[in-house]
């Protein structure tokens, strides 16, 4: 009995080692972004991870890429942390959230930055989202008409809107996203219409075709090619006198009017609580998706200068930040 005993004792000896190697073993978490620009955030989530007993060089490991604004290089990316064997990826925009769940059915996905998520049939439900993918949606169809609100503040003359649209991500949640504009800019008497930029290429086109059609402002929607390409819109907006509302503050801080859209970096930061919950063994298919709840306005005075425009104390006073 005493050799049994021994033995056992000795055999658990020598499997203890494997225990604490598989509970304290390092985690690695991909995250995957479409810009250079995103990575900023990874310092802050690092810390909100940390926060909930995650840090990095001890028992977390970060493997962060980004595709350049570059579509095509998606599928390479996913592939890439695949092979690195992540346990979680974390996915930034609907287009970087559908190429991770075209790249993987087993790695679990945490995103963020998806307008509709259901209509973008990435889960099944925002309730039970089933499969490998969770996270946070920023769909809000006040946005649009919150655009309007500004732009009328701003520009009293307000009478007619162009849309920037790329048709390549035109699709359910746009659809709806664009009624809800036209329908809140025809209630305050002014005329919303389309004008289409496929490339960077066409966007002098497409502000060409907005100034024609005697635009007094124009509405640049959080497509890639127009994050990628936000200086450069900033730039056609002031040579046709055409101020622009956006959705993200980095296209304030590009030189555009106005931004109003949900608050990207608490987004982001959010996505740690997912990480946290499946790291501990959580099945992203039982963590229902939240809807980001968190807007924040964003204007350049410098730019509304530029345009003759004087930014009234209503304006000023809803702001979360005045760019000088």
């Amino acid at each position: 009995m005493k050799r049994r005993q021994l033995v056992l004792a000795t055999a658990a000896l020598a499997f203890a080692p494997l225990v604490r190697a598989q509970v304290d073993r390092v985690r690695r978490v991909g995250v995957l972004v479409l810009s250079q620009s995103n990575t900023l955030l990874v310092a802050p989530f690092s810390k909100s991870l940390a926060a909930l007993g995650w840090i990095e060089g001890k028992n977390l490991a970060l493997e962060v890429r980004h595709a350049d604004n570059r579509l095509d290089r998606l599928p390479g990316l996913v592939a890439e942390l695949v092979r690195l064997n992540v346990d979680v990826i974390v996915s930034a925009s609907t287009p970087v959230t559908r190429a991770a769940r075209d790249g993987t059915t087993i790695v679990p996905i945490v995103f963020t930055w998806v307008a509709d998520p259901v209509g973008s049939r990435l889960i099944s439900s925002l309730a039970q989202p089933g499969g490998n993918l969770t996270g946070l949606s920023n769909q809000s169809f006040e946005i649009g008409p919150k655009q309007i609100e500004l732009l009328k503040a701003l520009i009293p003359n307000l009478t007619r809107v162009a849309e920037l649209r790329d048709p390549n991500f035109y699709g359910t949640s746009a659809g709806a996203a664009q009624n809800q504009l036209k329908q809140a800019a025809s209630r305050s008497g002014i005329t919303v219409f389309p004008v289409e930029a496929k490339t960077s290429d066409d966007l002098e086109s497409a502000f060409s075709a907005a100034a024609r059609e005697r635009a007094t402002a124009m509405v640049v929607p959080p497509m890639p090619l127009y994050s990628e390409q936000s200086k450069h819109i900033a730039e056609l907006a002031k040579k046709y006198r055409i101020p622009t509302a956006a959705q993200a503050r980095s296209f304030v801080e590009a030189g555009g009017l106005v931004s109003y859209g949900s608050d990207l970096k608490d987004g982001f930061l959010r996505t740690a609580v997912y990480v946290d919950k499946i790291l501990r063994g959580a099945k992203p298919a039982n963590l229902p998706v939240e809807q980001m709840n968190r807007f924040e306005t964003v204007v350049n005075r410098g730019t509304a200068k530029a345009f003759g425009i004087t930014i009234p104390q209503s304006v000023l006073l809803r702001a979360d930040e005045v760019i000088e």
